[in-house]
């Protein structure tokens, strides 16, 4: 088999990624950024992905690291390069594979940042009472119940289907990374806050019913007039700096995924299992979900001080 131009190569992957491993759109989006870098890196020194060697790419890695790219932004980088050779590769556009045997920075597991309950309630309230009318306020009460109440992605979050949630159920189907879906349990908070906002949602949906025939109901929860029809994580992203604010939290310190830490800490800080809530997050590796074992540690610990004989006074 004849290999197609070098530009054309990373389309080419992306696009196997996408039929063959079902890739979610951010993947591929991360792919194309950190592949095009590498290409503009091999162009400035008058080279090509079809004639790259190793030398070169340990080279480029080298650059990252002077630079002062973070650990993880050259394993991810060094990552996408590696499935891009491997796939020229296996696809007889090469005859070698250059980055096999390179070893990368590897990644560091650091623990993620969290919010304590306190610190959770007083954003759940601050949420409860932002936003101009009843409705924007009943939008942002059920946007950050239901984030905490079930560990969503921010896109699973922000593209759910009404669907989704009508007869009020006490478990919704959520679908994930690359389609997998899993079923995520409703917390009695969650379920009410969720009726609030479809009485305010429906009144909307009718009125604009009676204003225009030609008005098209929205599928999702939260429905929006941009292009996705539905908010956006970057407006929601800012929502959550703004109710942070309002709760008197440093919002720097605070995002949509910091509450999704939350929900995992704050369930295993009372009992829940490791492997349950990796179910409930939507990993694939039950070694992700181990980044939340130091609260299982700390219990462990606490245990120990309070019960062992030799630990007391």
């Amino acid at each position: 088999m004849s290999a197609p131009p070098p530009d054309r190569w990373i389309a080419l992957f992306l696009e196997a990624q996408q039929a063959e491993r079902d890739a979610a759109r951010n993947t591929l989006l991360a792919y194309r950024r950190d592949l095009d870098h590498f290409r503009a890196a091999l162009h400035a020194d008058g080279s090509e992905i079809d004639r790259v060697e190793r030398d070169a790419i340990e080279a480029y890695l080298g650059t990252l690291e002077a630079e002062g790219l973070a650990r993880t932004t050259r394993a991810r980088r060094l990552s996408a390069i590696r499935q891009l050779c491997h796939f020229a590769f296996v696809e007889g556009w090469r005859d070698s594979d250059p980055a096999a045997r390179i070893k990368g920075p590897g990644k560091v597991r650091r623990l993620p940042h969290s919010l304590s309950e306190a610190e959770v309630d007083r954003l759940l309230d601050a949420a409860r009472a932002t936003g101009r009318s009843p409705g924007d306020r009943a939008r942002n009460a059920c946007l950050f119940d239901l984030l905490y109440a079930t560990g969503l992605r921010v896109t699973e979050l922000v593209s759910l289907p009404v669907s989704a949630v009508r007869g009020d159920p006490r478990m919704i189907l959520v679908k994930g990374k690359g389609g997998k879906e899993r079923m995520v349990p409703l917390s009695p908070p969650a379920q009410a806050s969720i009726q609030t906002w479809l009485t305010h949602r429906d009144a909307a949906e009718a009125a604009a019913r009676e204003k225009s025939r030609h008005h098209v109901p929205s599928p999702f929860l939260f429905p929006s007039r941009g292009r996705k029809g539905h908010m956006t994580r970057e407006r929601f992203f800012l929502l959550v700096k703004e109710v942070a604010a309002s709760a008197g939290l440093d919002p720097s310190t605070v995002s949509p995924h910091v509450l999704r830490h939350a929900f995992a800490t704050h369930l295993l800080a009372h009992g829940a299992d490791l492997r349950a809530i990796q179910t409930l997050l939507g990993h694939a590796d039950v070694a992700t979900t181990e980044i939340y074992t130091h609260v299982l540690q700390e219990r462990l610990a606490a245990l120990v001080l309070e019960n062992h004989p030799l630990a007391r006074d």
